[in-house]
């Protein structure tokens, strides 16, 4: 079994690997060690007996999907802005709300409502109406199924963040769904990290890496950070001085101690104990440069995503990246923003339409990019954020925005699996709260565990002889309605 508690002797296995300038990511080795049976057995999950690897495994039934991309929203998109449309509530604009308000920021609240400073209009075949704000989303309406009644129940960032990602509200130490996708599929990339992470140039997102933790399953199943200035991967190569006959060397030392080690721990396979072979990070070595390359791309894919503008090129990078890197196998991809960019307490003139420039067209860009190469049917597209906004007014009327609502609001899917061109569920009149069909993160991730072939209720991991599970409401449902 796993065991974390336990620590290695202070010999020389830790402190080579920690002084030693040739060292790979621990993570990344991770996954490539668990490839070549070198980590923890523990008692499985699945179906069939297993090890800790991320070797493709057997899944519950057939899949419709075979990797995801999660470009998530850190803040709080305003729903009633952006994607359901409340023309109830420009009439009562500026009218007292009569409805119970929870708020997040009681010195600015109030009960004033306040309708869209922006114009809807249907489109595409299906009809969906859209925000002006979101021109390139409205042009791939018919390839998405928007889901306009998201429900967490809580208007904190944190505790609603931890509810999508992880399955419990609030809770940290958790594992991920990244993690929990890949633990029960593996990868189909041998070369490369089965999960990883682009977050933003500017900094981590709000709860920084808990948002792609591992928890108590071994770290071969965090993600995987891809940092946005080189070094992309930290510690991946080696420096010149160190490389060819010396990184030979050090490997071959390396096996020296593992044997050592495995005379006195007989049978131990913990992480920690089996780095047997530095010789499989050579794959990765070149494996990840060449996926990390978009100068490979076409001036046209360019400028699908939107290189070639000033708005659009940090945002349509990373999400030209995250194609190329399901493309060559990798699972499961998450994009983050830096802090919370919808987090528009104020001012939501300007911030809101600002966000929507930047990540509007390279979102667009991924779904039709996918389409067009024909990976659309088995790569599913996630848009989101952990909560919505209110309907009324925070602050100055004129000045203002709004604040949390975790009671209704909207998210997008794509692909893998997913029915296009429909809208699901409802907000209230004026968008405050989920009233019909309604999704909570529970349904929203036991409806990604069917679409990749696994039942939630038989996806577990035993973590201190209790068996764990992603799902963890007996009340959650597979969302049959939004599958094609």
């Amino acid at each position: 079994m796993f065991n974390a508690s336990k620590r290695p002797s202070p010999l020389n296995r830790r402190d080579f690997l920690n002084e030693n300038a040739l060292g790979i990511g621990m993570v990344a080795l991770a996954s490539l060690l668990g490839d070549e049976k070198l980590l923890a057995i523990p008692k499985n999950v699945k179906l069939q007996p297993e090890v800790f690897n991320l070797k493709p495994k057997t899944t519950h039934f057939a899949p419709r999907a075979k990797a995801m991309i999660s470009l998530f929203q850190h803040g709080g998109p305003a729903h009633m802005d952006l994607t359901d449309p409340k023309p109830e509530l420009s009439k009562l604009d500026g009218l007292t709300y009569q409805g119970d308000v929870g708020y997040s920021f009681i010195k600015r609240a109030s009960k004033r409502l306040k309708g869209s400073l922006w114009k809807f209009k249907a489109h595409g075949q299906c009809g969906t109406e859209i925000s002006e704000l979101l021109p390139e989303l409205a042009g791939i309406v018919d390839d998405i199924c928007l889901i306009r009644s998201m429900h967490t129940g809580f208007n904190g960032h944190e505790v609603s963040i931890r509810f999508m990602n992880a399955g419990i509200a609030g809770i940290t130490g958790r594992p991920s769904l990244g993690s929990w996708l890949t633990y029960g599929l593996g990868s189909a990339s041998q070369d490369l990290p089965a999960y990883m992470v682009l977050p933003h140039p500017d900094g981590p997102p709000v709860d920084n890496v808990h948002n792609w933790s591992n928890g108590w399953m071994p770290s071969l199943f965090q993600g995987t950070v891809l940092r946005p200035k080189e070094p992309r991967i930290l510690n991946l190569t080696p420096p010149e001085h160190l490389r060819g006959t010396v990184q030979d060397h050090n490997l071959a030392f390396l096996e020296q101690l593992n044997r050592k080690h495995l005379k006195r721990h007989p049978g131990e396979h913990d992480l920690e104990a089996r780095i047997a072979s530095y010789e499989l990070a050579a794959r990765m070595q070149e494996a990840a440069s060449e996926a990390l390359d978009i100068s490979q791309e076409t001036a046209a894919t360019h400028q699908l995503y939107g290189l070639d503008q000033d708005a659009t090129r940090e945002y349509g990078a990373r999400c030209l990246i995250a194609r190329r890197l399901v493309e060559r196998g990798v699972r499961f991809v998450q994009l983050f923003h830096a802090s919370q960019p919808w987090d528009n307490h104020s001012n939501i003139r300007e911030s809101l339409p600002s966000i929507c420039r930047k990540t509007d067209k390279p979102a667009a860009a991924l779904v039709k990019d996918l389409r067009q190469r024909g990976m659309l049917d088995e790569v599913l597209v996630h848009w989101g954020g952990e909560i919505g906004r209110l309907p009324v007014t925070e602050g100055d009327p004129a000045s203002g925005g709004r604040d949390h609502n975790g009671q209704g609001f909207s998210t997008w899917l794509a692909g893998g699996g997913i029915r296009g061109g429909m809208t699901y569920g409802k907000t209230d009149e004026v968008g405050h709260r989920a009233v019909e069909n309604i999704v909570k993160p529970n349904d929203y991730q036991a409806t990604v565990l069917h679409l990749f072939g696994m039942d939630h209720q038989q996806l577990y991991y035993l973590h201190n002889g209790q068996e764990q599970k992603l799902v963890v409401s007996s009340e959650a449902r597979v969302v049959e309605d939004i599958l094609a």
